[in-house]
C-alpha cells in the first residue's frame, strides 16, 4: 500500500508530446491528411518484409506522431487484425493492441522520449542516454510469439549527442522483426549516419479540411465545438498546416494574442511601453510559460510572413498592407535579422532561465530600430 501514491503520481505525470486538454496522438481514433504515407506503411507490414528503420519528418503537429502509433498498433496487433486494415493502418479499438498501446503496457513497445521528472517538476531538455539505454533491455527479450517489437523516438530531434550515438548502434545492428520509427521536424540536425540508416517518409503540411476534421475530433473529445466564420479564417491561416497549432492558438487564448502582436507590428515604429510592459508582465510570470512560448511564436510567424510577403507581394490582404509599410525592399535583410536574432537570443532565455520580460522589451526595441 505505501507504493500506492507515487504510482498514482507517476500515471498523473505529464507528456512532453501531448498538447494539455487534447487526447495524446496515440489516442488519436482518426488520422487525415496522409493517406498516402498510411498506404506505404501497411503495404510494408502486411509484406512482412517491413524496413527496419524510418524517419517520419514534416512539420510540427501535422500528425507524424499519431502516424508512429497507428503503425506500432498494427504491427503489434494479431495477424488476422492486419489483414483486415487493407490500405490504412485502421485496427479495431478494441483490439489487444490498441488497447495495451493507448495504455502504453505493450511489451512489444518501447517509446524514447523525454520524461518529466518528478523530483523537479520539469522536463529536461534533451533525450538522455539513460532514456535510450532502455534499448539493451528492451532488445534483449524475445518479441514473444514470433511477432514485431516496435521502437518509437519522439522526438529524434531532442536527442543528445551521447543518445543519438547510442541509437545509431542498435539502428546499425538491428535485432529481427523490430521496427524503429523515429520523428522528427528537423531532420537535418540528425547525424547523417542515423538518416542513412532510415527510410525516410516526408509528411507535409495538412490542407484546411484536414486540419478542420482533425481539430473536430480533438474537439469532440473536450465537448468543444469548432469556431466558425472570420475566427475559424483566422485560425487556419494562422495554424500553417498544424492541427497542433490550431489546437493550441484556440485552447490557449492565441486569437486574442495575436491580435495584440498584429496591432504592434502595426503601431511600428510608434510603440506604447506603458502598454508593452503591462503585457509582458503577463507573459514572463512563471505560470505564463505557455502564453510565453505563444507568444514568440505568433510573433516570429508574423515576421517571417512579413519578409516572405514583403519579398513576393503575395498573400494575404492584411499582411499585404502591412509589409507594404514595414517590409520594404531596402528593409528585408534587416528584419530577416531581426528574426534570426529573436529566434536565438528567446532560446538562450529558456535554456538558462533568463529574464523573460527583458527579452520582450528588447525584441520590440529591436523591431522599433529597424522600422523607423
Amino acid at each position: 500500500m505505501a507504493r500506492a501514491p507515487a504510482l498514482q503520481e507517476i500515471e498523473a505525470a505529464p507528456e512532453i508530446d501531448r498538447l494539455e486538454g487534447f487526447p495524446h496522438p496515440r489516442q488519436t481514433v482518426a488520422l487525415f491528411g496522409h493517406e498516402d504515407a498510411e498506404r506505404t506503411l501497411a503495404a510494408s507490414i502486411s509484406s512482412g518484409r517491413m524496413h527496419h528503420a524510418w524517419l517520419l519528418t514534416g512539420p510540427e503537429g501535422i500528425g507524424k506522431a499519431t502516424l508512429a502509433y497507428r503503425a506500432a498498433i498494427a504491427a503489434l496487433a494479431e495477424p488476422y487484425e492486419r489483414d483486415a486494415f487493407g490500405e490504412s493502418l485502421a485496427i479495431p479499438a478494441e483490439a489487444t493492441a490498441s488497447r495495451q498501446v493507448r495504455a502504453m503496457s505493450h511489451a512489444g513497445l518501447l517509446v524514447l522520449r523525454r520524461q518529466y521528472n518528478l523530483k523537479d517538476k520539469r522536463f529536461p531538455q534533451s533525450i538522455s542516454v539513460d532514456e535510450v539505454r532502455k534499448l539493451r533491455s528492451f532488445l534483449g527479450h524475445s518479441s514473444g510469439s514470433g511477432g514485431w517489437r516496435v521502437v518509437i523516438v519522439d522526438s529524434a530531434d531532442e536527442l543528445n549527442v551521447n543518445a543519438a550515438n547510442a541509437l545509431l548502434k542498435s539502428l546499425e545492428e538491428p535485432p529481427t522483426r523490430t521496427i524503429f520509427l523515429l520523428v522528427s521536424s528537423e531532420p537535418g540536425r540528425l547525424l547523417p549516419t542515423i538518416r542513412s540508416r532510415c527510410r525516410t517518409l516526408a509528411l507535409g503540411p495538412l490542407g484546411d479540411k484536414a486540419i478542420s476534421r482533425a481539430a473536430k475530433q480533438a474537439l469532440d473529445t473536450a465537448s468543444a465545438a469548432l469556431p466558425d466564420g472570420e475566427e475559424m479564417a483566422t485560425l487556419l491561416r494562422l495554424s500553417d498546416g498544424s492541427v497542433r497549432r490550431f489546437l493550441s492558438l484556440l485552447s490557449g487564448g492565441g486569437l486574442d494574442l495575436y491580435k495584440q502582436i498584429y496591432a504592434l507590428l502595426a503601431a511600428l515604429p510608434e510603440v506604447d511601453w506603458a502598454k508593452l510592459h503591462k503585457l509582458a508582465d503577463t507573459l514572463s510570470g512563471a505560470a505564463a510559460e505557455v502564453r510565453f512560448e505563444l507568444f514568440f511564436e505568433l510573433l516570429l510567424a508574423q515576421i517571417a510572413r512579413l519578409v516572405r510577403v514583403g519579398a513576393t507581394r503575395t498573400g494575404d490582404e492584411a499582411d499585404i498592407r502591412l509589409a507594404g509599410r514595414l517590409a520594404t525592399p531596402q528593409r528585408l535583410a534587416s528584419l530577416a535579422q531581426v528574426w534570426e536574432t529573436v529566434a536565438r537570443e528567446k532560446a538562450d532565455v529558456v535554456a538558462l532561465n533568463l529574464d523573460r520580460k527583458t527579452l520582450i522589451l528588447r525584441t520590440v526595441s529591436r523591431l522599433e530600430a529597424t522600422t523607423r
